[in-house]
């Protein structure tokens, strides 16, 4: 069996011996492994993939018991176990279509159970890749409710993570607190300089040279989670707003499918305000 360990805890010597004693001691040989200790706040984390003759439930308790004296936090997956995201968008959907383009070519390591949607514009966009589409309307009023439908379907779905595709509703405290670290989000990297409707042109008047795009985690502080990926590119005076708007796009779906692969990957680890991630 081939499996992905991922351990977070404070660093404490002895920890790597600790570790690969444990892989060995269920018949493990380890295939890749990084390791990371962050200065700042004394935490240790460490992704390992290694190959078993055990199940799992039998490995996880070797490397529970080889490990158990370090409190770690260690989840242990089957390599070939794909991730459940569920997907929320709004109308726009570039984003949507490269997660979907890239899940048909077999590059992206997750299952889509479910798309859900405040709009039904991207209804049959979504249904034409055989994937299940659920219109959710949201106003000020009805934000509680449907917030309460879409945590009811992702523990229905056993989803495992929520992957923001320009979903332009912003989510309550308490459905954030019900998945800490488990949704991530993408927006322009004009933030905080470009708050508001039409960043774009608030960017082309101020002849901002280079655009962007940020995924990050989110918490109940707007756009204020973990930053998980980002990527710019350049513009010069001749770009209109529209073309800066085409550039963004692109930028915006490369660096959220990246970001949801490096999750689907278990190389992501979230230590304090920032993480830690392993190529």
């Amino acid at each position: 069996m081939d499996l992905i360990a991922s351990l977070q805890c404070a660093d404490q010597p002895g920890i790597v011996h600790a570790m690969t004693s444990a892989v060995l001691s269920c018949g493990g040989n380890i295939i890749e492994n990084q390791q990371f200790t962050d200065t700042t706040t004394n935490t240790f984390v460490m992704r390992t993939r290694f190959e078993t003759s055990q199940d799992l439930n039998a490995a996880k308790k070797s490397l529970s018991d080889g490990l158990g004296k370090f409190s770690p936090s260690l989840h242990i997956r089957p390599t070939d176990e794909k991730p459940r995201a569920l997907i929320l968008v709004t109308k726009e959907s570039h984003c949507l279509r490269d997660l979907m383009y890239l899940l048909e070519l077999g590059e992206l390591p997750i299952e889509i159970p479910l798309v859900i949607s405040n709009r039904e514009d991207l209804k049959s966009l979504v249904e034409s890749h055989r994937i299940p589409f659920l219109y959710l309307p949201v106003t000020a009023a009805t934000k509680a409710e449907q917030e309460k439908v879409m945590l009811a379907k992702i523990a229905e779905l056993k989803i495992d993570f929520v992957v923001l595709a320009r979903y332009m509703q912003i989510l309550s405290k308490e459905f954030c607190a019900a998945m800490p670290g488990k949704i991530i989000n993408i927006h322009h990297s004009f933030l905080p300089g470009f708050k508001g409707a039409k960043p774009y042109h608030q960017a082309h008047e101020r002849g901002v040279k280079i655009i962007g795009a940020t995924a990050h985690f989110v918490t109940s502080d707007l756009d204020e989670g973990p930053i998980i990926e980002q990527d710019v590119a350049h513009v010069n005076h001749a770009a209109t707003p529209e073309e800066m708007i085409a550039r963004g796009r692109d930028i915006e779906r490369r660096v959220l499918a990246r970001a949801v692969k490096l999750f689907a990957e278990d190389r992501i680890f979230i230590v304090g305000q920032r993480t830690v991630i392993f190529s």
